[in-house]
């Protein structure tokens, strides 16, 4: 006997439809098949979406209150993308006005003059205002570019190294972070030591680590200061760099008992490559610390100026990151030109196939020049906005996160999905509810049948060309009744 579900089809295609409800399937010359094992589970998935950068928030706070609603309504909402996992900055980053820390008073050890002041004109009310707009909730990862400067050997707000005798002082920084966000009514469930230890070719804010410096500060001060000041419940993550440098750190941070006390989980950005998702090393950390938690924290269209209302750009393989021109020699390879739509969906089906737990996308709103930006790095949101004439563009990169956010929601298992033909890319999981999402991504130019079987549930579907689809299974209401 078949079992007794519901089925429901959303699909965003080259050919214009975004995250619409499709009934009718047209037949197709190729099928495939795809198998899921909801019995089979992997990794529980901690949540999907954005950033808060003082970017964004600067240019929502230009936006008529009417367009304002409406873009954290899109992100926030369970009508819209329902962002649960995001991600804000600790002092400045590239995306800030200008370079600023909460206390720029050299040889303030005791940060008398702390104070988070320039977030509350734009940053903390667009997390205030987000919070309104969803319903579930959602966990927000703080991370620092950068101490202060007169904490480093450098001076600098780029490159260095934060100098030994200020570690218990950075330490105490990140609890009066923690306390003022608080205090503003914004809980922090999250903390990533250093965004980018590596540094990024001495640009922008940075600050140097290697994984044995990291793993002492947590060990020593900043694992044992949130203890005992109470915070001991927020999760720190250490890393949060590119996925290919994972094992050297993981073996570090990892190493023993001791040295893992403090740390919650990896970091992990995908700047290494435009289309390698890197599953041996997503592999590695994840089999070196099993009850950890692997969460990629970064991810943008980088080096590309944004493109207005067109559609068919971000469907096109016309985009090229920093490598394109600037990775060394033997490592051009993996920076060829891409179609953004598809590096997300294969990124993001990549990781949760590869023991990743959650994603969370850079900044949510750039204006037409893909910024503001102080270093004018100029990168690629899912929604650009024009303030001057107060004008929203949802890209199709919105509607491919939209596909994961809003239907494999936290809590939910990654379960086994079995795909016939490798062209054909598939990522599925079971919700708390019962209920079971499978994705799928389409790349070729021609439509495809497919073929879905859930032990011994059958269904038949089509995809269309260049499209991806999200597919929610009901529960079995065999097994309720």
């Amino acid at each position: 006997m078949l079992q007794n579900r519901s089925i429901q089809v959303f699909e965003t295609s080259a050919q214009g439809r975004k995250l619409e409800k499709v009934d009718q399937f047209e037949d197709a010359e190729i099928t495939i098949q795809v198998t899921l094992n909801p019995e089979i589970e992997f990794q529980t998935i901690t949540g999907i979406g954005g950033s808060f950068t003082e970017a964004s928030a600067h240019l929502l706070a230009q936006m008529s209150e009417g367009k304002r609603r409406e873009i954290l309504t899109a992100y926030f909402s369970e009508e819209g993308s329902c962002y649960s996992l995001t991600r804000t900055h600790i002092n400045s980053c590239d995306f800030s006005l200008s370079q600023y820390s909460y206390d720029s008073n050299a040889g303030d050890e005791s940060l008398q003059n702390f104070s988070i002041e320039r977030d509350k004109k734009a940053l903390i009310p667009m997390i205030q205002e987000a919070k309104i707009y969803s319903k579930q909730g959602f966990k927000i990862i703080a991370s620092p570019w950068t101490a202060p400067p007169w904490m480093k050997d450098n001076q600098s707000w780029v490159g260095g190294k934060l100098l030994p005798k200020y570690y218990p002082v950075w330490a105490d920084f990140f609890e009066k972070y923690l306390q003022a966000y608080q205090d503003e009514g914004i809980a922090i469930w999250g903390l990533t030591v250093e965004n980018e230890p590596h540094g990024n070719g001495n640009n922008w804010e940075s600050m140097h680590f290697s994984p044995e410096e990291m793993t002492d500060f947590v060990r020593f001060h900043l694992g044992p200061k949130l203890e005992n000041k109470g915070w001991d419940e927020v999760k720190i993550l250490g890393y949060d760099q590119n996925r290919e440098g994972l094992k050297e750190w993981v073996d570090v941070m990892f190493a023993n008992a001791e040295s893992s006390m403090y740390f919650s989980g990896t970091a992990v950005h995908w700047y290494e490559s435009t289309y390698e998702v890197f599953p041996e090393a997503l592999q590695y950390a994840h089999h070196k610390a099993p009850e950890k938690f692997l969460i990629q924290t970064e991810a943008c269209i980088d080096a590309e100026v944004p493109r207005w209302q067109d559609d068919d750009w971000y469907w096109s393989k016309e985009a090229k990151d920093w490598g394109w021109l600037w990775a060394p020699e033997n490592q051009k390879y993996l920076h060829p030109q891409y179609v953004p739509v598809y590096r997300y969906a294969v990124d993001i089906i990549g990781c949760f196939n590869n023991w990743v737990d959650g994603w969370i996308d850079w900044n949510m709103v750039l204006d037409r020049r893909g910024g503001p930006n102080w270093f004018e790095n100029w990168c690629v949101a899912p929604i650009i906005v024009d303030p001057s004439n107060d004008e929203v563009y949802y890209t199709p990169l919105y509607y491919i996160l939209a596909h994961f956010s809003k239907f494999i929601r936290p809590g939910s298992k990654i379960i086994e999905v079995k795909v016939s033909e490798d062209k054909v890319q598939a990522t599925a999981a079971k919700n708390e509810d019962g209920s079971l999402v499978l994705v799928v991504l389409n790349q070729n130019q021609f439509k495809i049948a497919i073929n879905l079987e859930i032990a011994d549930y059958k269904s038949a579907f089509s995809i269309s060309p260049a499209a991806i689809q999200t597919i929610i299974i009901g529960p079995d209401q065999t097994k309720t009744t």
